[in-house]
């Protein structure tokens, strides 16, 4: 379909038919600029619905796992998601865990630099490490680690993804799964936190060995 060929009432039926839903600007955007809600409508059909490197399982837990970090509401159509690709209710759960677990991170970095006598960094990563392992229950390490990348980077939490970075590859993480997931934050936060999160990415590649966002 063409620019000039888009009209409210067929990119509106487009996309409520596709989602099963119809957000308010999506209705804006139908009333004032279709063509440009047809074009978004293709960029989120690529993004999130089609299936490309990751399994729907393992995308839908990311997606629960970030929007937890985000405290993004309204993303409540992944958890409808994950359970039609196959996740039980633990876990969901499990997802919601790792979210939280993520967020002890600055509180155990606080204390190895103000308290390093008595908790040193060993000590706080050790600990750190230890909540995640209980977090994530029966969710797989490398999907694990996944997710916990994408939480750090809702935050901009450097030292935390390459951490986590660092433990996805070495369990068989692939940079193509990687750039799928960095990529749904987009959607809830905005492509400047995409951007930070590639410029974090691409940092820890060159000082630590790992794969690379993209050849220079």
């Amino acid at each position: 379909m063409s620019a000039g060929d888009v009209t409210t009432e067929g990119v509106i039926a487009a996309v409520g038919a596709k989602r099963g839903y119809l957000l308010p600007y999506h209705k804006m955007l139908a009333t004032h600029d279709p063509a440009l809600l047809a074009a978004y409508d293709a960029f989120y059909q690529q993004l999130t619905l089609t299936e490309k490197v990751l399994p729907p399982r393992e995308k839908e837990i990311v997606w629960i796992a970030l929007l937890a970090a985000a405290r993004e509401g309204v993303g409540s159509l992944h958890l409808k998601r994950g359970i039609a690709a196959g996740l039980t209710l633990e876990e969901i759960a499990a997802a919601v865990a790792l979210s939280a677990a993520s967020e002890s991170f600055a509180a155990f970095a606080f204390a190895a630099e103000h308290w390093s006598e008595w908790t040193p960094d060993a000590v706080t990563t050790a600990g750190y490490r230890a909540l995640v392992a209980t977090a994530r229950g029966p969710i797989e390490p490398r999907v694990a680690e996944l997710a916990l990348v994408l939480c750090h980077a809702a935050r901009k939490g450097e030292a935390a993804m390459r951490l986590h970075m660092t433990v996805y590859f070495g369990l068989g993480g692939t940079p193509a799964a990687l750039s799928e997931a960095l990529a749904f934050l987009f959607l809830p936060l905005g492509g400047n936190m995409l951007i930070d999160a590639v410029e974090i990415w691409h940092r820890a590649a060159a000082d630590l060995g790992l794969p690379p966002p993209f050849v220079e």
